[in-house]
């Protein structure tokens, strides 16, 4: 894995000045005189999905250095001697999964894994367990817990962690990351009672006799500034593991959505002494460190083939897990509340023609209707203040449908999407909870924006991370409850694949390269247990990734 990048490096020179001039200037066809070419792989007898153009499906991939060197019929096992022969079975064969909005992080000692919790009860207990490893006042941490998953229906409140570790700060954080529970240790450390204002941008929760409740919404770093910082070994190891463990959801390329420039480092060293197989990594810097962003930028260039520097991260708004979203009309049945823009409108007018001027892409947050408008309209004007041919600016998320005109100003300002179908599957509830009629309806819309000529890539933003709930929700548009929203704004499974395979690449403008199996591409690679074109699509989320193929190395197989 260390040497991989460089190796790869000399190896796609090689063949772009030999092989693309020769044996597969054509697209997939090998040298028609000659004895068989000498490669390293070839997998044959399948069902190859190469998300070209024109979603060609073929039985047979070549590669050899890593790269793919044709795609075709059963023909080309008489034109190449490879080294290797793979029998796909029948099994279909097809890019891996680039997720363009994740968040990939490194855990300390005193942080729980929450995702799995299926009850406060069992939320109290790990808690518990872990105070009693870490010893009395230090703290616990943990992320994952959603309402929607767990038994009792409600969220875990401060009085269920002081039960739970009277002696220990506590704040864990949700699923989603837009708002985090503490308990009365954590508050009274941060200073944060019932006279506390809101802060801009957040709202502090509070019982209806007025003592809080333990939850804040977008601002929980007023507790969590609070807790140490983990140790860089700590971080690494399990960093290392949690990159490792996506090649296994099919994953092989990945957008961080949410790093400081600093982290740059740490992962460098990663990527450059690992053991284990890691996944292809941009990482998405935070627009307020630009010096910092600039020195990282001037020292690593482009980077190299597994780790670069992606977008620029701007937050326009919060989210629904809070909820905080900014929206155009106020939330179901709580008064005037349209959440909040995460920071005032002429700062963030400010921030984003800075960083458009400064010549780099940007990735921006913005979930409610009214903060898409507000971030279109300001990029919008951007460009024509100062026009940049392929800037390639994008929205994370697009959770609500906006006007027609601002989709119509996104297709013709080149403004594309990362959406995340899988959302309307794992926070109906929260969507339900939150918002009514049409706009509850027609949420993560994609038919439309595609219909209007708007670029839409797909993701998952770990809400979960296997790329198959977002398949399945955005050609069923179905809740975890069955219900149906806006059946008209489901897409195929082809575009679905697409928008999770060739998009992903073109938001890192790296389509020549990834996102689909074609000559002199990476030969980055996953087999699936059944296929997704012809699978009833109440099974989607029942298909396996059975193998991962990096660079033409096998490296991960199921068991």
């Amino acid at each position: 894995m260390k040497n991989l990048a460089p190796e790869l490096t000399s190896k796609k020179a090689i063949l772009s000045l030999g092989l693309l001039c020769g044996l597969v200037l054509a697209g997939c066809g090998p040298a028609e005189q000659g004895p068989p070419a000498e490669v390293d792989l070839i997998l044959t007898n399948g069902k190859v999905l190469t998300v070209d153009e024109n979603f060609s499906i073929h039985d047979t991939v070549v590669v050899d250095e890593g790269l793919i060197v044709a795609t075709g019929g059963a023909a080309l096992l008489q034109s190449y001697d490879a080294g290797e022969v793979v029998d796909l079975q029948g099994k279909v064969l097809m890019p891996g999964f680039i997720d363009s909005h994740t968040h990939i992080r490194g855990r300390p000692n005193h942080y729980i894994d929450l995702t799995e919790a299926g009850s406060v009860v069992e939320i109290q207990r790990l808690v518990q367990a872990k105070a009693e490893e870490v010893g009395a006042g230090n703290w616990v941490t943990g992320y994952g817990w959603s309402e929607d998953q767990l038994t009792e229906g409600r969220r875990p409140l401060r009085d269920d962690l002081d039960a739970a570790a009277p002696d220990n700060p506590v704040i864990l954080t949700r699923a989603g990351g837009h708002s985090a529970v503490s308990n009365g240790m954590a508050l009274e450390l941060a200073g944060v009672t019932a006279d506390t204002p809101d802060p801009e941008g957040g709202v502090i929760e509070r019982n209806p006799d007025g003592s809080l409740n333990g939850v804040i919404r977008e601002r929980q770093g007023i507790v969590s500034r609070l807790v140490p910082p983990a140790t860089p070994d700590e971080l690494v190891e399990s960093l290392e593991v949690n990159l490792n463990d996506l090649l296994a959801d099919g994953i092989t390329s990945i957008i961080d959505a949410s790093k400081p420039p600093s982290e740059y480092a740490m992962w460098e060293e990663l990527y450059a002494s690992s053991d284990m197989a890691l996944p292809r990594a941009a990482l998405q810097f935070q627009w307020f460190d630009t010096e910092g962003i600039a020195a990282v930028k001037e020292r690593v260039g482009d980077g190299n083939e597994f780790l670069k520097i992606g977008p620029i991260k701007v937050f326009a708004d919060g989210g629904f897990t809070g909820p905080a979203a900014y929206t155009k009309e106020p939330y179901l049945n709580q008064g005037d509340y349209h959440g909040h823009l995460d920071m005032p409108e002429d700062d963030l007018i400010a921030h984003l023609n800075e960083i458009h001027d400064a010549g780099w892409q940007m990735g921006i947050h913005a979930i409610g209707d009214a903060a898409i408008e507000l971030v279109v309209d300001i990029l919008a004007g951007a460009l024509e203040r100062n026009p940049r041919e392929d800037h390639r600016h994008y929205l994370n998320h697009f959770s609500m449908r906006p006007s027609d005109a601002t989709m119509e100003t996104m297709a013709q300002h080149g403004i594309a999407i990362t959406q995340q179908p899988n959302f309307t599957y794992t926070l109906e509830g929260r969507y339900v909870a939150n918002l009514d009629g049409w706009r509850l309806q027609h949420n993560n819309p994609l038919r439309s924006p595609m219909d209007h000529g708007v670029t839409v890539a797909i993701s998952s933003d770990i809400l979960p991370i296997g790329p198959m709930v977002g398949l399945y929700a955005a050609v069923t548009r179905k809740g975890m409850t069955g219900a149906v929203y806006a059946e008209e704004e489901a897409i195929t499974m082809e575009e679905a694949i697409r928008g999770y395979t060739r998009t992903g690449a073109w938001l890192l403008f790296e389509e020549d390269v990834k996102g689909s199996l074609e000559p002199g591409k990476y030969a980055d690679m996953i087999v699936l247990s059944d296929d997704l074109l012809t699978i009833d699509p109440e099974r989607i989320m029942d298909v396996e990734v059975e193998q991962t193929w990096l660079a033409g190395r096998l490296v991960y197989t199921r068991q």
